[in-house]
C-alpha cells in the first residue's frame, strides 16, 4: 500500500464514511478508469492541481466530474487571483506525493485550496477516484464527501 491510500482509508474510516475501494490494472484516463470500476465518467472525481499565475504560493485542487471541462477562469475567480494555469506532472506530484491522475479529491496540505465543482456531488448519490494510486480507486457516498473533505464548492467547469 502507499501512505497516501493507507491515510485515505484510515479518514474514512474514522469518519464513518460509506465507501469502497476497487481494485483495477492500473489506469489515470477518467473515461477508462470509469468503465472499469463500473461507474459513469460523471461520477469520477478528476482532481487536478492548478498553481496561480501572479502568486506561486497559491495551488488549488480543483476537483470536477470526470466528463467535464475545467474552466481556469473560473478557477481562477474561485481562488480570488487573476489567472490560474495547471500545475505541470513534476510539481503535482511534489505537491501530493501523486502521480498525474492518481490524485484524490482531497487536500492534505495547508498550501493548497480544495475548490469542488458542486455538479460532482449533485448529479450521483457516489463519487469515484483513484486513491493516491492509479491501481486503486474509492466509490465513496457524495454526501460523505463533502462533509470530510469541507471543499469550496465553485462552478469550475467550461
Amino acid at each position: 500500500m502507499t501512505p497516501l491510500f493507507d491515510k485515505l482509508v484510515a479518514l474514512l474510516e474514522a469518519e464513518a464514511a460509506r465507501f469502497r475501494v476497487c481494485e483495477h490494472p492500473p489506469e489515470g484516463r477518467s473515461d477508462l478508469v470509469a468503465a472499469i470500476r463500473g461507474t459513469e465518467p460523471g461520477q469520477g472525481a478528476k482532481a487536478m492541481l492548478c498553481k496561480c499565475k501572479d502568486d506561486d504560493r497559491t495551488l488549488v485542487l480543483a476537483v470536477l466530474p470526470g466528463d467535464r471541462k475545467l474552466d481556469f477562469k473560473r478557477v481562477a475567480a474561485a481562488a480570488g487571483v487573476k489567472k490560474a494555469t495547471l500545475a505541470s506532472p513534476e510539481e503535482a506530484q511534489r505537491e501530493t506525493g501523486c502521480v498525474i491522475g492518481a490524485i484524490p479529491p482531497f487536500s492534505f496540505s495547508s498550501n493548497i485550496k480544495l475548490i469542488v465543482d458542486p455538479e460532482l456531488v449533485e448529479r450521483f448519490d457516489e463519487i469515484a477516484f483513484n486513491a493516491g494510486r492509479l491501481d486503486r480507486s474509492m466509490v465513496l457516498d457524495s454526501v460523505d464527501y463533502v462533509r470530510i473533505a469541507k471543499p469550496l464548492l465553485q462552478s469550475l467547469c467550461v
